[in-house]
């Protein structure tokens, strides 16, 4: 098979599964409030939403582990034998969603199989970024890392833009009774034959073996970059907070907290999914013409900081719908389209034999430490507070700290 075939379905097999993980976080956020009532029943629906948000959640409990487990297994089996697993406990978990019955139908069963199936499908997440984002970078030449590295960031918008089209149509086709009785699932079973395909897609891909070397451990990994570990799961306080925050909980946070219409809603994550990706690609081919992979994250690191608070209170003073979308898609392109040089930035900090493991660990903490709770915290907090800025304030000290880690971050050049 010649080159640029064999780089394209590369691509594509880590893209895909990328995708199916935002795919299923993105349509299981936009269900929410749905979920919350059906399977977290409560006289309270801001206590059931918050169940359901914490459910969410809780699959980021779970990835440090996915980090460890899939992340080692790809630094020792081979990048292949990492994906493969991830996809398909991903498939496991949105199938168990797709169908499990309601409260009303089993009682407390239903919501223990929701958290298991939340659970599994952190544990696939754990491990998914770090393997697909090294499988990457080691098929690139050193002039197009970040462009190919990119490509799994843009997976991601693709998949929040795929979800929130997916919503948007049901939600223009169905009843809200029909959307709450059966309509709701119909995203996660579409996800479902997304699964199959993407593992056929992994397990006949043409990955080149790692060279022979002792078996990568989790304490060596620990030991010799202690430094990058913790000031790199700092570094992931901005992104994670602000996808989570700005495209999977947006759309509840306008319904929810603004009163505005679930339309606009699921218009603003797909306009957001679209800036990610088209803008990840667009500003890696930028970045690689840089030597060092600092200064365009100082660039929209400060920006995002300047823009955030304008955001929020143009939002909550109510705007007008069309200025709304274009205020969400000015500033995911600006703190959301930089995936590309970042993550080439961790990976490029770590050998070989230890960077499945090492991306992995990043994202995984950095995410559950500083994403997946977001949602509920912050609902938690309006709830509590009636302040509506909440959400500013929870993203202004996120990127404060990704700021602080990337002046702490060991410079890297080229990957070793």
């Amino acid at each position: 098979m010649r080159p640029a075939i064999q780089t394209k379905r590369i691509v594509v097999a880590a893209a895909i599964g990328n995708g199916l993980i935002v795919y299923d976080f993105t349509v299981y956020s936009f269900s929410a409030v749905i979920i919350g009532q059906l399977f977290f029943p409560s006289s309270s629906p801001l206590a059931s939403l918050l169940m359901s948000l914490a459910t969410f959640g809780a699959g980021f409990v779970m990835r440090p582990l996915g980090a460890m487990l899939i992340g080692n297994l790809a630094d020792h089996k081979g990048r292949k034998a990492g994906l493969t697993l991830s996809i398909a406990l991903m498939t496991l978990g949105t199938g168990i969603v797709a169908f499990t019955p309601t409260y009303a139908s089993i009682g407390i069963a239903a919501p223990l199989l929701i958290v298991f199936a939340r659970l599994m499908q952190g544990l696939a997440a754990g491990g998914e970024i770090g393997t697909a984002s090294a499988a990457l970078l080691e098929l690139s030449s050193k002039g197009r890392r970040c462009y190919l590295v990119s490509w799994r960031a843009a997976s991601q918008g693709a998949a929040a833009l795929t979800g929130a089209l997916v919503g948007a149509l049901l939600t223009a086709v169905l009843t809200p009774e029909a959307l709450r009785d059966w309509g709701w699932r119909i995203p996660f079973m579409l996800g479902l034959l997304i699964g199959p395909v993407g593992w056929y897609i992994r397990r006949h891909m043409a990955i080149a073996s790692l060279p022979a070397r002792p078996r990568p451990t989790l304490r060596r990994v620990f030991a010799q970059h202690p430094r990058t570990l913790w000031f790199g799961m700092l570094l992931m306080a901005a992104p994670s907070a602000s996808m989570y925050l700005m495209v999977f909980h947006m759309p509840t946070y306008l319904i929810t907290a603004l009163h505005l219409s679930p339309t606009l809603g699921l218009l603003t994550a797909c306009v957001a999914g679209t800036v990610i990706f088209l803008g990840n690609p667009l500003l890696a081919r930028v970045a690689d013409r840089q030597r060092c992979r600092k200064p365009i994250q100082f660039v929209t690191l400060i920006a995002s900081i300047v823009l955030v608070y304008p955001v929020f209170l143009a939002l909550t003073h109510d705007v007008g719908e069309l200025a709304s979308l274009l205020i969400i898609a000015g500033y995911a392109a600006v703190a959301l389209s930089n995936g590309g040089a970042s993550s080439v930035m961790m990976l490029e900090a770590f050998p070989r034999h230890q960077r499945a493991t090492g991306m992995s660990m990043i994202y995984s903490f950095g995410v559950a430490l500083f994403g997946g709770f977001s949602p509920f915290i912050v609902t938690w907090l309006i709830g509590a507070t009636g302040n509506p800025m909440v959400p500013a304030w929870y993203l202004l000290a996120a990127l404060s700290i990704s700021l602080f880690a990337l002046t702490r971050f060991p410079d890297t050049v080229e990957a070793r």
